[in-house]
């Protein structure tokens, strides 16, 4: 977008009519906040310049997203202060190629807005996108914008890419303009009004930023001050962290197995620091007896009650779990397996090379059950691994993987543990006997079905 000049050249009268701001809300807004800054003639007349009017506009669409006039003002100051225009770095909504307001409906009700919104993601339509995203922000609260049309939309897509109707392109190109948003109400929050510092972050391995970032955006809006430190955060970083601001609760959020494995571990490092751990995560609805594992609360299984539970916490004596003992034979397996996975990758490389996966393919797989065997064992229950193993089947077959490879390709690897492992090894090598066995007996089934119908 060219920049718009600073001469100043224009009446009121041109202003009102290119904005539709009414003469008393901009003089309010020149006298509180002195935003815009318009010059005046030797008459004492004011003289706006283009920037001054496309100043307007972008506070006038803040305030369409949601925010109140003093938070819209802060955020332009506070892009000024970093150095930047706010006009480029947030750009308005009817800039560059996004067509007529008039030739996008987007209805009233919020199902309309959601579904509205995945249409565009899913075409990477972003002006569009954007602009439902501000109809929607003018006329529902924050919270209930986020929880369902971002929240929801995300999640639509997401069950998209899972059956296969959806491109992972287009899931990251969705969740890149919902981030965005967030970060955007994130800096525009109120101030703290509360004298409480609560930090949140992603344990290592974990890099779904949506629901964390949300939960810091409501807590915001709750007053509270949040530390918030993003994706993948190791050990020793967030020790070091925690140290250095002293929280009153550490929040964090992890997807999958293997980061709820380096959550549990941070907790287990944190349990009696005076800190205490609260934690949620799509990995624990999945999975409830994961939620024992931890020494830590567990916020509920959806982020609706995320912020009341946290008040909760807060404000109760409620006893902290305790840490589990760690289970010593699997302890053995874990540092074992962890030792003699380089002998095992080349053992299953050598010996599948014959089934048709590809390079890329067979790479993957191995990433994928190894990361997960090892959380498992780091758990202290192999049994997690079931659903793991449904859910790397489908990941497999958006990979392009023909799933018809698993059963070799499982059958391989049990072989490379045999091979590879001594008796250390007896909790990995028994469960992916079990897994053998049960899958076996599925085939069976499915074959009697098909026979008799």
């Amino acid at each position: 977008m060219q920049q718009p000049s600073k001469v100043p050249t224009y009446n009121l009268k041109v202003v009102i009519r290119e904005t539709g701001i009414k003469p008393d809300t901009l003089r309010a807004w020149e006298r509180r906040y002195g935003l815009p800054e318009p010059d005046r003639t030797a008459g004492g007349h004011r003289l706006y310049s283009e920037y001054d009017i496309e100043t307007i506009k972008w506070l006038s669409e803040r305030q369409d997203e949601g925010l109140r006039i003093n938070r819209a003002v802060a955020l332009w100051r506070e892009i000024e202060e970093s150095g930047q225009d706010p006009l480029t770095s947030l750009p308005l909504a009817g800039t560059g190629t996004l067509p007529a307001t008039a030739d996008i409906k987007v209805g009233e009700k919020l199902s309309e807005f959601k579904d509205g919104w995945v249409d565009a993601c899913l075409a990477f339509d972003e002006p569009r996108a954007e602009y439902i995203l501000a109809q929607a922000f003018a006329r529902y609260p924050v919270e209930t914008v986020c929880l369902e049309v971002l929240r929801g939309g995300l999640s639509q897509i997401g069950n998209l890419w899972y059956a296969g109707e959806a491109s992972a392109q287009q899931e990251h190109f969705a969740s890149a303009l919902a981030i965005r948003r967030l970060d955007a109400l994130m800096t525009a929050a109120p101030m703290p009004n509360r004298n409480i510092r609560l930090l949140v972050a992603c344990p290592a391995g974990e890099n779904h930023i949506f629901s964390p970032l949300m939960i810091s955006l409501f807590l915001r809006y709750r007053g509270y001050e949040v530390v918030y430190l993003g994706a993948n955060v190791p050990l020793t970083q967030l020790k070091e962290t925690v140290n250095e601001t002293k929280p009153r609760l550490v929040i964090m959020s992890a997807q999958t197995l293997g980061s709820a494995a380096s959550l549990n571990q941070a907790a287990q490092e944190l349990y009696g620091t005076g800190v205490p751990v609260a934690y949620g995560g799509i990995i624990f609805n999945q999975n409830k007896s994961l939620q024992d594992r931890i020494p830590g609360y567990f916020l509920g299984e959806s982020l609706e009650s995320v912020v009341q539970n946290v008040e909760s916490i807060l404000s109760s004596k409620q006893p902290l779990p305790a840490p589990e003992k760690p289970d010593e034979a699997y302890q053995r397996a874990l540092s074992h397996f962890r030792e003699s996975q380089a002998e095992l990758d080349a053992y299953v490389w050598k010996n599948i090379c014959a089934n048709g996966m590809k390079e890329y393919q067979l790479e993957l797989a191995n990433e994928f059950l190894g990361r997960d065997i090892s959380a498992a064992l780091s758990l202290g229950d192999m049994n997690y691994l079931e659903y793991e193993v449904e859910w790397i089947k489908m990941l497999l077959n958006n990979y392009n993987i023909p799933l018809e490879l698993l059963p070799d390709y499982l059958n391989i690897y049990r072989a490379g543990l045999s091979e590879v492992l001594d008796e250390n090894g007896k909790p990995i090598i028994d469960w992916m006997d079990q897994l053998a066995h049960s899958q076996d007996q599925a085939e069976q089934t499915e074959k009697i079905t098909q026979e008799y119908w």
